[in-house]
C-alpha cells in the first residue's frame, strides 16, 4: 500500500528578487455544510487600507456665528426702542408740565425812503435802489423756556414775483421767558442792475394804484433753553406777508400799510442741499 502525502497547513515563503523574502500571502478556507462550495479569501497583512473620508456636517461650524450676530442684532433693536420710548416720555411729561409755543414776530412799521428803478435811454441796463426802514418786535410767551436767536438775515421781496428789492440784517439777541423785544430803525436796502425779466415782473407792480405787494422775510438759527436743557441749534424763516407799500414821491418817506400783515414762524431743516 502506498503512503498518502498530505500537504503542509503552513505557507510557503517565496524568494523576491534580490534575496529577500516575499511577503507572505494567508490562504483561509473556510466550508460550508450540507454539501456546500469551499470559498477561499486572501489576506495580505502588509496592503494598505483604502482612505474613506468620513462625512462631516458643515453647518455645525457656522452655528455659532450666526447666533451671536442674531443677538446682537436683537439686543441693538431692542436698545433703540427703549431709547425712542424713553425720548418719547420725556418730551410728553415735558410738554404736559410747561406747554411750550412758538416765539411770535410782528412788524409794526415799515417806511419807504427810496424805490426807484431806472432804465437807460437804450433798454440795455437797468439799475434799482431801495432804502426801507423797519421797525420788528419779538415776543416769547413761555414762562420756562428762553430762545437764544442768531443774527438775522432779512430780505424784502415782492409777494406776486418774488423780486429782491432790498436785504438787511439784525443783531444776535437772547429772548427771555414772558420777555419782549423791540427793534426800531432796521435798515433795508439795495442797489444792483436788473436783467430784463426782473424788470418786466417789477414794472407792473410798481405802477400799481393801490401799492406794491411786499412780503419782508428773516432767516436765522435758534436754540432752546429750559433750565439745565439746552436744545441744538435750528434754522427758522419768518415770513411776514400781507404789506402794501408806496412809492415815495419827493424827498419825504411813504409810510407802508402794514395793519393786515401777519408773521409766521416755520422750521427750516437742511438735508444735505435741501432745505426744507
Amino acid at each position: 500500500m502506498a503512503d498518502k502525502v498530505f500537504p503542509s497547513s503552513k505557507p510557503t515563503a517565496t524568494a523576491a528578487p534580490g534575496g529577500a523574502a516575499a511577503p507572505t500571502t494567508t490562504t483561509t478556507t473556510s466550508t460550508t455544510t450540507n454539501g456546500g462550495t469551499t470559498k477561499s479569501h486572501l489576506i495580505n497583512p502588509t496592503a494598505r487600507l483604502p482612505y474613506r473620508p468620513q462625512p462631516h456636517n458643515r453647518r455645525r461650524n457656522y452655528r455659532p456665528r450666526r447666533n451671536y450676530c442674531c443677538c446682537c442684532c436683537f439686543w441693538i433693536i431692542l436698545i433703540v426702542l427703549v431709547l425712542a420710548l424713553l425720548a418719547a416720555i420725556t418730551g410728553t411729561v415735558l410738554y404736559v408740565l410747561y406747554r411750550p409755543h412758538r416765539p411770535s414776530f410782528t412788524l409794526a412799521s415799515l417806511r419807504i425812503h427810496r424805490l426807484k428803478l431806472k432804465t437807460a435811454a437804450d433798454s440795455s441796463s437797468s439799475h434799482l435802489s431801495t432804502l426801507f426802514n423797519l421797525t420788528l418786535s419779538s415776543k416769547n410767551p413761555n414762562s420756562h423756556l428762553s430762545f437764544s436767536y442768531d443774527p438775522f438775515v432779512i430780505s424784502c421781496v415782492t409777494s406776486n414775483g418774488d423780486v429782491l428789492i432790498g436785504n438787511g440784517t439784525l443783531p444776535a439777541f437772547v429772548s427771555d421767558d414772558k420777555d419782549e423785544s423791540t427793534f426800531r430803525g432796521v435798515t433795508v436796502a439795495s442797489s444792483s442792475d436788473l436783467d430784463a425779466e426782473t424788470v418786466n415782473n417789477l414794472r407792473p407792480e410798481l405802477k400799481k394804484g393801490n401799492g406794491v405787494s411786499l412780503k419782508v422775510e428773516m432767516d436765522t438759527k435758534v436754540t432752546a433753553k429750559m433750565g439745565g436743557l439746552k436744545s441744538k441749534k435750528v434754522g427758522i424763516r419768518v415770513t411776514c406777508d400781507g404789506i402794501k407799500g408806496v412809492v415815495p414821491k419827493g424827498k419825504s418817506p411813504a409810510a407802508a400799510n402794514v395793519s393786515g400783515a401777519k408773521c409766521k414762524v416755520d422750521l427750516r431743516i437742511k438735508i444735505w442741499k435741501w432745505t426744507f
